[in-house]
């Protein structure tokens, strides 16, 4: 749903407390209701397909679902679909029209073995998730994880590739969740923030913070995630069984305090320079939120840290 600038600044200006609050009340309604479908569908499948592009939040709604599930009496577990990459092979392994590996790219995913998985869990047999291992651009067979569900048992399997087809075909009973900031930001009538900045300031903020790296650099990745998100994501967002706008109204106004910095400092003649700072006179338009009042449980977290969830 779109949202108003001037309602977001004035809730911020007269008491930002208890703003914040409020859009997270709001968006743990939508995690809740998430969570009903999964419980509702339990008896038909026990697998949770759970996708959405770079920066939606993804990660901690996962983790969010798991805790509502469990007060219902449901055990959920969650596997990141990155544990399924085939070990890197550069010569077999996609490419971007520049050259380099494509790690948007679901040719990068064993759909075999995780397809293999998929049905041994619905037949109740235990599986032995593997796990890569980035700094070698691995998987290791050694390093595994066994899991075998029980009666009220749901695994969530999270990642970008979660309702490719090639998934999807072949386990069409899978609760299936779309996960995405999907809320553009208005003001008097005129677009004034995109849902996909909004995603945009969440990766530049957490490179930074986590990865010692500038926005330039994360925006030099951000063309071929918006293009890998345009042909292998957005056009199965609608097998979904419930799409999640993860999007907070206040963050922009949180994320600013860290981000505006960062937007200040790209050189000039740096690719993709003039849409950074066309997102920088935006963000000063809204009025900013202290840290101190995101609550450690806030899927925003999961970008600036403090949190109380392990990424």
């Amino acid at each position: 749903m779109p949202y108003e600038l001037s309602r977001i600044n004035a809730r911020v200006k007269s008491d930002p407390a208890a703003f914040v609050a409020e859009c997270e009340a709001e968006y743990e309604k939508k995690v809740l209701r998430g969570a009903e479908l999964i419980r509702g569908n339990l008896q038909t499948s026990p697998i949770v397909l759970l996708t959405g592009p770079s920066g939606s939040g993804k990660t901690t709604t996962a983790k969010k679902l798991e805790e509502k599930l469990k007060h219902c009496g449901v055990n959920a577990y969650t596997v990141s679909l990155d544990n399924y990459f085939l070990t890197l092979d550069v010569e077999k392994a996609p490419k971007t029209k520049s050259g380099e590996v494509d790690y948007e790219s679901p040719k990068i995913l064993d759909m075999d073995l995780l397809n293999e998985h998929f049905s041994m869990l619905e037949r109740g047999e235990e599986i032995r998730i593997p796990r890569f291992v980035f700094a070698q651009q691995a998987r290791s067979d050694t390093k595994v994880t066994p899991m075998k569900l029980g009666k009220d048992d749901v695994a969530i399997f999270e990642g970008i590739h979660a309702l490719n087809p090639a998934v999807t075909d072949e386990h069409p009973l899978a609760t299936k969740l779309y996960v995405s900031a999907r809320s553009n930001i208005y003001d008097g009538g005129g677009l004034c923030f995109k849902s996909t900045w909004t995603r945009l300031v969440r990766r530049i903020v957490r490179d930074h913070l986590f990865r010692g790296a500038g926005a330039e650099f994360t925006m030099r990745l951000w063309a071929n995630m918006r293009l890998g998100e345009k042909t292998n994501i957005s056009p199965y967002k609608e097998l979904a069984d419930y799409k999640l706008d993860s999007t907070l109204p206040y963050e922009v106004c949180a994320l600013r305090l860290v981000a505006e910095p960062l937007f200040e400092h790209v050189p000039g003649d740096s690719e993709r320079a003039g849409e950074l700072r066309q997102i920088l006179p935006a963000m000063r338009r809204f009025e900013t939120v202290d840290e101190s009042l995101i609550p450690p449980e806030s899927m925003l977290r999961e970008f600036i840290g403090g949190g109380v969830y392990k990424y």
